[in-house]
């Protein structure tokens, strides 16, 4: 059994992230210079401000300017709300051009393994090699998709029991220990450079 989501920290917010690929897809792509909770919120107010639905096709084909007013309206769902908005929509157009509309198709077409999986997220637009590995161990851990080696091809995002990313928070506390890991991390970076 798969558990909860329990990223955005807010129950309606996060139960759009579990039932819908795209809002957790496009969460991780607003997770950048922001609290992730906050990032993963983001999708839940596009979410409301389409009319209660979020669906890749409208987004894709949205008036540019339009969408970029949507995601800048307050609160906005980003700190950096104009160019984040324009990646969601790019994001958007490439899985309609690529993938048929169909989000889970990233992961799901062909069978892929792990090492596919995530070659196909790091190829989206936004998306560089830790945040697709940090998306594919999201997916192992939170959503199910387990495809042979996608452990390994998420390096150590995918290690069992780690608090080293968004795909290790399963409630406040781990939220806690993820924001300590990272924080003990920046530390170590700071005093080895």
């Amino acid at each position: 059994m798969t558990p909860k989501i329990c990223i955005a920290q807010d129950p309606e917010a996060d139960a759009l992230l579990e039932r819908s690929p795209l809002a957790l897809l496009l969460g991780m792509l607003l997770d950048q210079q922001i609290q992730m909770e906050i990032a993963f919120r983001g999708p839940y107010k596009l979410f409301g401000r389409l009319g209660g639905k979020l669906d890749v096709h409208e987004i894709a084909d949205y008036d540019p300017d339009a969408f970029v007013a949507l995601a800048t309206t307050p609160p906005a769902i980003h700190r950096y709300g104009g160019s984040m908005g324009k990646r969601v929509q790019v994001l958007c157009q490439y899985i309609v051009e690529n993938y048929g509309g169909e989000t889970e198709a990233i992961w799901t077409r062909d069978a892929p393994d792990g090492a596919e999986v995530l070659k196909r997220l790091k190829a989206l637009p936004g998306f560089g090699e830790q945040k697709a590995k940090i998306f594919l161990a999201l997916l192992g851990k939170q959503r199910g998709v387990a495809p042979a080696g996608w452990r390994a091809a998420a390096g150590d995002y995918g290690l069992k029991g780690s608090r080293r990313s968004v795909a290790d928070v399963v409630d406040a506390a781990s939220l806690g220990e993820v924001r300590d890991f990272k924080k003990a991390a920046k530390l170590a970076a700071k005093s080895s450079g």
